[in-house]
């Protein structure tokens, strides 16, 4: 509120004045009066013309500054925020909040006090005064954080109006500045009706087929009997598992934990549900859907080999220490067909393996190649471009020495340096192509730096060259060590991941997530490669989204954000779809599809959360209160004399020149001299 404003200006200034307007009268008299020989009107006209422009002239030249002060009286913001999210109306109270609202925007009192300023919030914070609760999610939190970016150092009371029920965001009671009081008004009915509740599902999103994976429940109670509720998991009309739980007043919650098969391949979807024999007033908190993918990593890993060793029997057992690992030992001459493997282990090759290497030059499947006394290494320098093997007829010990740089995937030094020696033939081996060493070799006490064991990838195939024979007694060596053999069988499995895994680099790279739960934010990003493998920026990608059910088909764009491209499909309605998103410059597409699971967070309560809501005033110095006791509330705002209003002097400087009306005026009076003295005939 402006009370009242004045100008002032320097004293050299109001001096300077003085002699411009001297100057400027002396002047225009001297030419238009003094000298004149009529003394006409028109001169007198003419005069004050002159008078004008010089005098303004000469304003601007003197640019006087001109300091204003405005009194202004500043009111302590009173920000009245409502709750807008479903669970308002899912509680019947969007009525009474109106009506509270109203109440409280309209009191002349406290509009004379304060300035009164209204708010909504749901998932986001923003100004209004009209409501349609609607919000599919509440976030308290963000109101703390957007008063505070509103309000920067200032002391003010806030009025928030709400069922206390938060579901996104941080914990709000410590959100707020314990300096800057909260007064919650708590909507909703507090009488306590019998319910049962999932508060919280924890499973994993991905589980491999014909493995078991755990779901773990936590349930909750709301009753003041001895009640038995059944815990069901399903998945369409099947039931997978069922529990009967025990809860009383003393006993309100329970955490259930249950292993489920993964029998199916791909996104599987269940349903877990409490219920009991007894009448609940809110059953939509009763059940929740889940869904997890379940994945196929059967690996099918061919040993091909023309000799009999214990080496073979070593391999078989720890990579089938993996149930998604089947192992075949077949030898060369008696395999079928390559394409049923996705490894191969080519131990000791020789000319038997001619067919094999010529077949899988073709096929391309990854190969973990090892040699020892039987090797023909003449034959694996025709067959390969990693390594040069120069070897003469004698046989070595050679011991291992673990490379702690090694950074192709992660591996553990399971004691290598201390395992038995391995034994291969006697000779030099250089490294033609880039080769990453794990293992190198060691001759008693001398390091040769060639390697033992040693990993490639050259145009997305991959191999393992494993220089030795005898590794079955390392695997006996942590078991003597460990009395396990997991360490090392864990250390061959990593091996075999990384053989079975393609690398093969695509242009079009979309992430997404297979599931979502209804109201949660849906995101799907891409990245576009061109052909030296560089991100894109002048992509053009969009997407195509179809909804299963209806066959209803959305187009967006993808827009380009950091490195990425990104596309916001929040809105939409629980069930599955179907996408592909297209680069329209090469057509490269990908396809795949997502489900949104029917699940509303807002209707998850059947309460306010009065604890909370008590909390936050606690700890805020403030006071909570409920739909009866706002005239209690209007009182303590009113005769708390912490919110005084502020007078404040507001000081602005403004140089003349800066004031484009003088440069008008200025225009105008000579353009009018000249017309006029035209007209008149005094040129």
């Amino acid at each position: 509120m402006i009370i009242e404003y004045y100008h002032t200006m320097t004293t050299n200034n109001i001096l300077l004045l003085l002699v411009s307007l001297l100057i400027a009268g002396s002047f225009s008299y001297f030419q238009y009066i003094y000298k004149a020989k009529n003394k006409s009107k028109v001169g007198w006209f003419l005069a004050f013309l002159r008078f004008l422009s010089i005098f303004c002239i000469l304003l601007l030249l003197i640019n006087p500054i001109i300091t204003t002060k405005t009194l202004e009286i500043v009111k302590t913001p009173l920000p009245l925020v409502v709750d807008n999210s479903t669970s308002i109306a899912f509680l019947k109270s969007e009525e009474k909040i109106v009506e509270i609202f109203k109440k409280l925007q309209s009191n002349k009192d406290l509009q004379q006090k304060f300035n009164v300023q209204s708010y909504q919030f749901s998932s986001d914070f923003e100004p209004s005064d009209t409501f349609n609760f609607n919000g599919i999610q509440s976030n308290i939190d963000v109101v703390a954080t957007s008063l505070k970016s509103i309000y920067k150092n200032q002391i003010y009371p806030t009025i928030l109006i709400t069922d206390g029920n938060q579901t996104s965001g941080n914990d709000y009671v410590y959100s707020f500045d314990d300096d800057k009081k909260v007064y919650p008004v708590i909507v909703g009915d507090t009488t306590t009706f019998l319910d049962f509740k999932i508060n919280q599902l924890n499973v994993n999103k991905y589980a491999f087929h014909k493995n078991k994976f755990p779901v773990e429940a936590f349930l909750n109670y709301s009753g003041t009997k001895n009640i038995t509720a059944d815990f069901i998991i399903s998945q369409g009309n099947s039931v997978i598992s069922k529990q009967s739980i025990a809860f009383s007043p003393s006993r309100k919650t329970a955490t259930v934990n249950v292993l489920l098969p993964a029998e199916k391949i791909g996104l599987q979807v269940f349903k877990a549900s409490i219920s009991s024999r007894e009448k609940e007033k809110n059953i939509f908190n009763n059940t929740k859907n889940f869904a997890v993918e379940v994945i196929d990593q059967k690996t099918n890993i061919a040993i091909i080999s023309s000799i009999s060793h214990p080496d073979l029997g070593a391999l078989k057992r720890a990579i089938e220490s993996n149930v998604q690992r089947k192992v075949t030992i077949v030898k060369p001459t008696e395999i079928k067909s390559l394409q049923d493997y996705n490894v191969l282990i080519l131990y000791q090759p020789t000319t038997d393996f001619k067919t094999i290497f010529d077949t899988n030059k073709k096929l391309r499947i990854n190969t973990f190649v090892i040699t020892g006394n039987s090797t023909d290494f003449n034959f694996l320098n025709q067959q390969q471009n990693n390594f040069i093997f120069k070897m003469s007829g004698g046989k070595e010990d050679y011991l291992s020495v673990f490379n702690t740089q090694f950074n192709l995937f992660s591996a553990e030094n399971i004691g290598f340096e201390n395992f038995p020696p391995l034994q291969n033939t006697f000779g030099t081996i250089n490294i033609k192509d880039d080769v990453s060493v794990l293992l190198s070799s060691k001759i008693r006490n001398i390091e040769t730096r060639a390697p033992i064991l040693a990993f490639t990838e050259n145009q997305g195939s991959r191999a393992a060259y494993l220089l030795g024979e005898n590794s079955w007694k390392w695997r006996l060596q942590t078991h003597v060590n460990n009395q396990s053999f997991e360490k090392f069988d864990i250390f061959i499995d990593k091996i075999i991941q990384f053989l079975a895994s393609k690398n093969t680099k695509q242009s079009l790279v979309v992430e997404h997530d297979r599931f979502y739960n209804f109201g949660d934010a849906i995101e799907i990003t891409a990245k576009y490669f061109n052909k030296n493998y560089e991100f894109d920026e002048k992509a053009r990608l969009t997407i195509r989204l179809t909804n299963s059910k209806t066959k209803e088909i959305k187009d967006y764009d993808l827009l380009k954000g950091n490195n990425i491209y990104k596309v916001n499909l929040d809105g939409l309605i629980a069930g599955s779809y179907k996408f592909s998103v297209k680069e329209l410059n090469s057509n490269s597409t990908y396809s795949s599809s997502f489900e949104i699971l029917d699940f509303d967070i807002e209707k998850q309560f059947i309460n306010p959360d009065v604890e909370k809501l008590s909390q936050l005033a606690s700890h805020t110095k403030g006071k909570e209160f409920y739909p009866d006791q706002i005239d209690a509330l209007v009182k303590v705002l009113l005769e708390n004399d912490d919110y005084k209003a502020i007078q404040k002097d507001i000081v602005s400087k403004t140089p003349l020149i800066d004031w484009i009306y003088l440069l008008i005026l200025i225009s105008i009076a000579l353009v009018t001299e000249w017309f006029v003295r035209k007209y008149n005939g005094l040129f």
